[in-house]
């Protein structure tokens, strides 16, 4: 192949002996071309093949030579290149009746035809204007690769840059999608948090009025003899009682309550239980044979919420499916990940107790608010909406948390995930028995509520207990009567006030007699604010007779 640079300038020169070759090249030399000449078509050849940007043939080396060689070399040549051939003919002879000339212009291609005896400057004229041609073509094809170079440069760019911009946008779409899924996550906790306090709230209002009632009630039911009156009174009590219930169902939510956490055979406790599951969801419903796990570990739980929780989760499921459904418990040891919603439990081990059926299901709006408290999809009447809130609260406050599988149509599995205890399950603790009366004459307790009524309903209570009862509306005023009065040997102080609270009123005072026996009333309970307080030093409102009597008498024992 022909090259570039000084060699593409080159003109080869080939011509029978004689004088003729000789007169070109030196025509070519003077006039400052680099002329070569040849020996025979062979030489020509290879000299092409060497480099050389034109050939200069006399006519009569070409009337019957192979132009085999010759022409192989042009076809080899690339699809840009158009070597110049200049054929230096006879005077007068025409190029259209010359067949030499035919023969070379088919052969060769790019052929020009000049005619002996030529002038100088002719010749150096048509070596010049084919050698610039050919310079050109160079010149082009460099252009040519330049602009391909560019181009594939262009294309690289763009494709890389392209995959840069899907790499990005895959990025910014995940980072979105995270986004999008901590606000959910972040508005489904305030929410929560937000009716926790509010239902905390309530539930302290609530306990109140439900101890004035209650502690009433039990009053007169001392008093009255009537049948008639007393079967009243027992129902108010009963409807009391149940009310109760209903906020320690709102404080389980809003995780307030005060917990009794032990270590816990949950097999054991999904067993005892059956009977119960039977006799309270009733016949309609096949309570399947429930899949315990082996070598299950004990679960951290009180053990009185657990099954409070099977219990609610089981009526639930009753609910949801229609005559001839089917239940099943179960228990599994699972290792959770990370949370990705506020419901779900913290990442490590933890026991799982399911509930499942094949009812109706939930849809997604349905289950976007299945802990919400009062949120029910049940006929009124039918259910208070508190069953999952409660189960959901219970499940945090002992460090869990609660997953819900369901398909529309097919059935629902509730998982409570409970905190693995590394230790054996514990008995229940022995309560130690207590005489309820007041354990001597002229005992003074200093009572503190800022609800008069509710107040007025614990004085009866003491005083009835052979107790003698001081009374305070606020902590001030009970921190300036208990100054003034040092005969005052126990106090019963409630949690929840205005100004000081109980905790804050309890620190004063033991901070002047540390010995002093101090009961907290509460309608909730704090559990970090209490969290010093044992649990006989809790009284939970709306409390009974019997239980305040008793924690009262074992404060004096202890």
């Amino acid at each position: 192949m022909s090259g570039g640079g000084a060699l593409s300038e080159r003109a080869l020169v080939l011509a029978p002996a004689g004088r003729d070759g000789a007169i070109a090249a030196t025509i070519l030399t003077e006039a400052g071309f680099s002329a070569l000449l040849c020996r025979d078509l062979d030489d020509l050849v290879e000299r092409m093949e060497e480099g050389a940007g034109l050939a200069v043939i006399v006519d009569d080396v070409l009337r019957s030579a192979d132009l085999a060689g010759l022409s192989g070399w042009i076809s080899g040549q690339p699809s840009w290149s158009d070597f110049p051939f200049l054929i230096l003919t006879q005077r007068g002879g025409s190029v259209e009746r010359n067949p030499v000339a035919q023969r070379l212009s088919s052969a060769l291609g790019n052929v020009g035809f000049l005619e002996r005896p030529f002038h100088p400057t002719t010749l150096v004229s048509a070596v010049r204007t084919a050698l610039r041609g050919r310079s050109r073509q160079y010149e082009a094809r460099e252009r040519i690769e330049e602009i391909r170079r560019g181009e594939a440069l262009l294309e690289r760019r763009v494709a890389e840059r392209t995959a840069e911009l899907e790499a990005a946008n895959r990025q910014l779409a995940a980072q979105i999608a995270e986004r999008e899924k901590i606000e959910t996550a972040l508005r489904q906790a305030q929410r929560l948090e937000a009716v926790g306090q509010l239902t905390s709230g309530v539930a302290h209002d609530f306990n109140n009025l439900l101890t004035v009632i209650l502690g009433n009630v039990e009053q007169l039911q001392k008093r009255i003899d009537d049948p008639s009156v007393t079967r009243r009174l027992s129902m108010m009590g009963e409807a009391s009682r149940r009310g109760a219930a209903l906020t320690a169902q709102m404080l389980a939510f809003s995780r307030r309550q005060k917990l009794e956490p032990r270590a816990v055979d949950l097999n054991e406790t999904v067993r005892s239980m059956r009977d119960l599951l039977q006799s309270t969801i009733g016949g309609s419903v096949h309570i399947l044979e429930p899949e315990l796990a082996d070598g299950l570990w004990t679960a951290m739980i009180d053990p009185t919420q657990i099954e409070l929780v099977i219990l609610n989760l089981a009526i639930n499921a009753r609910d949801a499916m229609d005559v001839g459904g089917t239940l099943k418990v179960g228990t599994a040891n699972v290792v959770m990940p990370a949370p990705q919603r506020p419901e779900q439990p913290p990442a490590g081990e933890h026991v799982r107790v399911s509930v499942a059926d094949n009812g109706s299901g939930m849809t997604e709006a349905v289950l976007a608010r299945a802990f919400e408290p009062f949120f029910t999809t049940k006929p009124v009447g039918k259910g208070s909406g508190l069953g999952l809130s409660q189960v959901f609260g219970l499940a945090k406050q002992s460090g869990g948390g609660v997953t819900i599988d369901t398909v529309v149509g097919e059935g629902t599995t509730i998982n409570v995930y409970l905190p693995r205890a590394h230790a054996v399950p514990s008995p229940d603790a022995n309560v130690i028995p207590t005489s309820r009366m007041a354990p001597a004459d002229n005992i003074v307790v200093l009572i503190v509520d800022d609800d008069e009524a509710v107040r007025e309903v614990t004085a009866g209570i003491i005083s009835d207990l052979g107790y003698i009862v001081v009374e305070a509306g606020s902590g001030g005023a009970a921190l300036e009567l208990f100054d003034k009065r040092s005969d005052i040997q126990a106090v019963i102080l409630d949690f929840a006030m205005p100004g000081m609270n109980g905790a804050d009123v309890a620190r004063e005072m033991q901070g002047r007699r540390p010995a002093l026996p101090i009961l907290f009333a509460t309608g909730y309970a704090d559990a970090e604010a209490l969290a010093a307080a044992s649990d006989d030093r809790i009284v939970h409102k709306p409390f009974k007779q019997g239980e305040l009597a008793d924690k009262l008498a074992l404060a004096f024992a202890s």
